[in-house]
This record gives structure tokens, sequence and C-alpha cells, in this order.
């Protein structure tokens, strides 16, 4: 049990040096995320729709 609390007590510690982000950085690494994963998401949808009228076309 000892173990245990010792863990505990040594996380809330850790915690405390964390530096967490900004309201304002979160938004934006947010908006990036979303934004890449939408330019991705249609490079992709391109090449499948490209590769699916080849093979059309082959066969």
């Amino acid at each position: 049990m000892k173990k245990i609390i010792a863990f505990f007590k040594e996380s809330h510690a850790e915690l405390k040096k964390v530096v967490w982000p900004s309201r304002d950085d979160a938004i934006s690494s947010v908006k990036v995320v979303i934004i890449s994963t939408i330019v991705v998401a249609a490079i992709l949808g391109v090449i499948d729709l490209l590769l699916f009228r080849g093979i059309t076309a082959l066969f």
C-alpha cells in the first residue's frame, strides 16, 4: 500500500512540473491537425479516384 501512495505522490509532483499549453496554443494546434487531416484526405481521395479509373479502364 505504501508503494501505491508513493506512486500517486510522485505522479502529482511530476504533474506540477508540466508546462501546459495555453488555450491559444492548443486551439492553433487543433487547427493545424484538422487542416492537415483534410488535406491528406483530399490527396488520398484523388489518388484513390485515379487508381479506380485506371483499373476500370484496363479491365
